[in-house]
């Protein structure tokens, strides 16, 4: 019998796949666990439909977050940390302190675990910090590190 699965079922497939299980399986563990349903003309095209909407969405998705990027390219903010003598800097700028910045600064929320510093910023001067929108799309955001 050919199940389209609801949910994924280890051993068996994804959410979504058309498995060919036994008759007895469907009947007695899929089916009324709702693990899977029937494979019949209309669940598969429901199936095709919910896909194609499933892409436009993440389409959609992708989009937004190529603009959020082209926008976040253009923008620059400041941050200060304190500098002792012969220009040594005393502690740093983590991402944290970067997404509170461009939160008070220009307005946008970061998640700080989407800016991706490799190390955090001990030095004055303009940094470009990358930051991961969606698994496609990276921005480039300018921070200014200025003394306090």
């Amino acid at each position: 019998m050919k199940v389209i699965l609801t949910a994924d079922v280890k051993s068996l497939g994804k959410k979504g796949e058309i498995v060919d299980v036994s008759d007895g399986y469907a009947r007695n563990m899929l089916l009324p666990k709702k693990l899977g349903v029937e494979a019949n003309a209309k669940n598969i095209n429901d199936l095709k439909l919910q896909k194609a909407n499933e892409d436009k969405v993440a389409k959609e998705i992708l989009e937004q977050a190529r603009a959020l990027a082209a926008d976040i390219a253009e923008k620059s903010i400041t941050v200060s940390i304190k500098v002792g003598e012969g220009g040594k800097t005393f502690g740093s700028v983590s991402s944290k302190e970067i997404a509170e910045a461009a939160k008070a600064q220009i307005n946008l929320e970061l998640d700080k675990k989407k800016i991706q510093l490799p190390s955090p910023i001990r030095t004055l001067g303009v940094t470009m910090v990358p930051i991961k929108l969606h698994p496609k799309v990276t921005a480039e955001l300018k921070v200014h590190v200025k003394e306090a």
